[in-house]
């Protein structure tokens, strides 16, 4: 058993949380919370041997939609040189990174990637996997050689991940296979559950509770009804799927089905039941309130990626009517313009009080809930286990000890009291990245110590010279 005893802790029960001082935690052998107490006194703490804190703790969050070979197409498809640019242009470009990138380059680009999302409050990544193939479109030697290289990553720099092997079999509704360019891509039903069988083994190797495998259907426009309701008959863990993104999506299902794609996906799929973790659904940008109470009524899940949806010019998706009608949600950094959670909350808020003329927005004082930024990372935290595949998380006993220690000498956070330290993070930017993560029981980022960062920076920065040469 270990022990650690914190200054303060925010402890969340649902999607409700409240500041707790002088918290002791105890970790089992297992690396998960056994025993958690508040008013415990520091040195009594320290005369049973806990490690001392001073710094306020808190639950990170999982990211619960992420495209890591995406990070080494950041920042590369921000200039117009045409008279239009869209999702859809975006697309073509980052399919040029796409096409490029081989095993060993992915592991490089994810490890970097996850280094960065540790430090920005993540300790479990979703990773909505479709890069499967050589370039030229044929199987590697070993089939998961891609999805290998994203379990490595993970398990050397220490995140949990949620893999999640796509079906992609089309190029749209009215394109029956998919284009040359999405040759690497191309993975039916069948491979996705092989994958799911043939890649247990690591969640052997590298701890159950921090290898977990999924599945995900790319959209409704890539995978065929059929597809559909065989992973939600037979898949284990969750199920993602890319969904009312952009209009054009929606304007094409409306086309070929009648039907708007939640509408669609909840007729198809009413006398399925997926397991229990459900659907979840990410983006859902251009979703009415029929489709919103839909979702709600089937008990479906939301993932919102805001950097990525204003990056992409995709719109801006109801929120609050999202989290009115109760359907869990959690976010995603999706193509990696943005790898920390608080500027996702922060630009989820600000998205609502910039088309509605108003300030705190998604703030709840009639349901006792009067902080914005409290009310957003509650709901992402209550969202991230089923997310994932988890029975658990956060500070709950049974959870992965997992947690993130607040560094109060940041200057965005100087004299801000505990009470308003989560407003203050997630709107008083930048905030520094958090100086410690802790992992299952471990410590995987220690900044003041700690200089993994300088040689997984260098290798990315290798890696990047040569991809882009």
């Amino acid at each position: 058993m270990k022990q650690l005893w914190t200054s303060a802790a925010w402890m969340h029960e649902g999607d409700r949380g409240t500041w707790k001082h002088d918290v002791r935690f105890t970790i089992d052998d297992d690396g998960r919370w056994s025993a958690i107490e508040s008013g415990i006194p520091r040195e009594q703490a320290r005369e049973r041997g806990a490690e001392i804190h001073d710094q306020p703790a808190i639950a990170p969050l999982v990211n619960a939609h992420s495209h890591a070979f995406q990070r080494a197409f950041a920042g590369f498809a921000e200039r117009r040189e045409s008279a239009q640019d869209d999702f859809w242009s975006w697309r073509d470009r980052m399919y040029r990174v796409a096409l490029a990138i081989e095993p060993d380059q992915l592991k490089v680009i994810a490890k970097h990637l996850y280094r960065e999302l540790l430090c920005g409050g993540y300790t479990h990544v979703c990773e909505f996997h479709y890069l499967h193939r050589r370039k030229d479109g044929t199987p590697y030697d070993d089939p998961y050689a891609m999805s290998v290289a994203l379990i490595e990553a993970a398990n050397e720099v220490g995140i949990g991940i949620t893999l999640l092997p796509v079906v992609y079999e089309r190029a749209g509704f009215d394109a029956p296979v998919l284009r040359n360019d999405q040759r690497r891509f191309r993975a039916d039903a069948n491979w996705v559950l092989n994958a799911q069988r043939d890649l247990a083994g690591y969640r052997e190797m590298y701890g159950e509770r921090n290898v977990l495998i999924g599945a995900a259907l790319h959209s409704l426009r890539a995978a065929t009804t059929e597809s559909i309701s065989r992973i939600v008959d037979a898949a284990s863990g969750p199920i993602h799927i890319h969904i009312a993104e952009q209009r054009a999506e929606v304007d094409a299902c409306l086309l070929e089905t009648g039907m708007r794609p939640i509408e669609f996906l909840a007729r198809q799929l009413k006398d399925r039941s997926p397991n229990k973790y459900g659907l979840q659904f990410v983006h859902g940008t251009h979703s009415r309130a029929s489709e919103i109470g839909a979702a709600a009524q089937l008990n479906w899940a939301l993932v919102i990626c805001p950097t990525t949806e204003a990056n992409l010019g995709d719109g801006l998706t109801d929120v609050a009517a999202w989290l009115d009608a109760k359907v869990p949600m959690t976010i995603g950094s999706d193509s990696h313009v943005c790898r920390d959670w608080r500027e996702e909350l922060r630009l989820l808020e600000y998205g609502q009080r910039l088309t509605r003329e108003r300030r705190n927005v998604l703030a709840a004082p009639e349901r006792d809930e009067p902080s914005t930024a409290a009310r957003l990372y509650n709901a992402a935290l209550s969202g991230s286990a089923r997310a994932a595949g988890l029975d658990s998380w956060g500070f709950h006993v049974g959870a992965r000890a997992d947690m993130l220690l607040i560094d109060t000498s940041d200057p965005a956070l100087a004299g801000v009291p505990t009470e308003h330290l989560l407003d203050a993070m997630v709107f008083s930017s930048p905030c520094k990245p958090f100086a410690s993560v802790m992992v299952s029981g471990e410590w995987v980022v220690q900044r003041e110590i700690d200089e993994t960062d300088t040689d997984i920076k260098s290798e990315f920065a290798s890696m990047m010279r040569t991809l882009h040469s």
